[in-house]
């Protein structure tokens, strides 16, 4: 029975305690309890009513008298956007030069549906811009205050190319032009295996006085092949510097090796294994690489030592030894992530790369710039210079990107100005008569 009494006691406490909070509590109002965010419905506003530049278009219609037809159009628009509870009031403000005392911001008109807006409204603002504004950037050329600063972007018409899935070497080539020829003085397409021939004896292709030869940029834009001219082929006037007649055609990138170290180029490997095929449609016509493609013969991996042995001045020795590792999934370093911001160049920053080269040890070669992070000794894609032991200068480099298949010629393009880092130098507008700012404010009906 006690404890039946003691039950009731404690009932009756918590159900006076409850009648009594009851009373004396007050309750906030439904609009303070589920609150509209004004800020924020004015901004999502303003961004939606310039989705297609209508805002601004409305903005600049104003002759410095009257505003023109699409002011009106303007406030249709934002009455229909926002919910019937809500009033508004939109002002448009010129922006001035902030000079000799000149206020920043002269307010031009304002359209609005209500006397005010009570004592509850909050605001968001806009920057618009008029249609004839344009924002540029000016880029230093690569050269243009030392040696160099020619591009040369191979686009032979009379080779093939492998491991370039989905292009081929001349629609990769205008895509590298484009890209490219604004960061450098002089950008030239060698058309032809025969004007590659006169590159390498080192003669001008354009004969302009902004070419240089030595300290250029050589892009291969063929994959795993690489044009080779007739004059090399066995038989042919300069076969001693292109055919090995117990190996094949390793000799000829042999040569290439010494011509990148003799010139100071940077020679650029875009995709797969490097050197791995020379190409020339007339030389081997009957002849093609086991898959179909006509016109080349295998050097396989005996290519790109034979590269390394010329670029480091060693006798020419036939290596067939690998050098490669597929190594799966990489990703960009900081630094190139960096530059794809700087540069607005946006491949993706996961990429797979089977053709990662590990080649440091025995050509004095030094990394200049890792375009992807290291995966244990191979890298998969970085630019290695050529240093001789004891000495400072750099007599030839080369851009490796180990990817597979299709080419990402933004990994190229991000390789070669992360590596030599020119700067953009950005003109914006002027701010008087080509900005507007605009000023939403919202409240509710009924003020607070």
């Amino acid at each position: 029975m006690m404890r039946t009494i003691e039950i009731l006691l404690v009932v009756i406490i918590i159900l006076g305690a409850f009648v009594t909070v009851s009373i004396f509590a007050v309750l906030p109002s439904p609009r303070e309890v589920s609150p509209v965010n004004l800020r924020r419905l004015s901004l999502t506003t303003l961004e939606m009513l310039n989705s297609e530049y209508d805002l601004s278009k409305a903005a600049f219609d104003f002759n410095g008298t009257h505003w023109g037809p699409l002011w009106s159009s303007l406030q249709v628009a934002l009455s229909a956007s926002l919910p019937p509870n809500v009033i508004y009031n939109l002002t448009v403000y010129d922006v001035n030069s902030p000079t000799g005392g000149t206020e920043l911001y002269t307010a031009l008109g304002n359209m609005s549906n209500a006397e005010n807006l009570g004592v509850a409204s909050d605001a968001s603002s806009y920057m618009v811009a008029s249609s004839n504004v344009s924002f540029a950037f000016t880029p230093e050329k690569i050269g243009e205050h030392g040696t160099g600063g020619t591009l040369y972007i191979l686009n032979c018409s009379d080779a093939n190319g492998w491991w370039i899935t989905g292009y081929t070497a001349q629609s990769l080539a205008e895509d590298l032009y484009r890209l490219l020829s604004p960061y450098y003085v002089k950008t030239i397409m060698v058309q032809s295996t025969a004007q590659f021939r006169s590159l390498l004896d080192g003669n001008k292709i354009t004969g302009s006085p902004e070419e240089n030869v030595q300290d250029a940029t050589i892009i291969n834009t063929f994959g795993e092949s690489v044009p080779m001219p007739q004059e090399y082929r066995q038989g042919g006037s300069l076969q001693d510097q292109g055919y090995d007649p117990a190996h094949g055609y390793q000799r000829y990138c042999y040569t290439l090796g010494q011509k990148t170290r003799e010139h100071n180029w940077t020679w650029s490997s875009i995709v797969g294994y490097p050197f791995y095929y020379v190409s020339n449609t007339v030389a081997f016509v009957n002849e093609q690489n086991d898959w179909g493609i006509y016109g080349m013969r295998m050097t396989s991996q005996g290519g790109i030592r034979a590269f390394l042995q010329g670029l480091d001045n060693q006798p020419y020795t036939y290596d067939g030894s690998g050098t490669t590792s597929d190594v799966g999934q990489v990703t960009l370093t900081q630094t190139v992530i960096n530059a794809s911001n700087y540069y607005g160049i946006y491949p993706s920053s996961y990429q797979t790369s089977t053709r990662a080269l590990s080649i440091l040890s025995g050509y004095n070669l030094t990394v200049g710039l890792n375009v992807f992070n290291p995966v244990g000794d191979y890298l998969p894609g970085s630019v290695y210079r050529h240093v001789f032991t004891g000495s400072t200068s750099t007599t030839g480099a080369f851009l490796a990107i180990g990817l597979t298949r299709t080419p990402d010629i933004r990994v190229t393009t991000l390789g070669l100005l992360s590596y030599y880092h020119p700067n953009l130098f950005v003109s914006g507008y002027t701010v008087s008569d080509t900005s507007r700012l605009v000023v939403l404010q919202l409240g509710l009906v009924g003020g607070s």
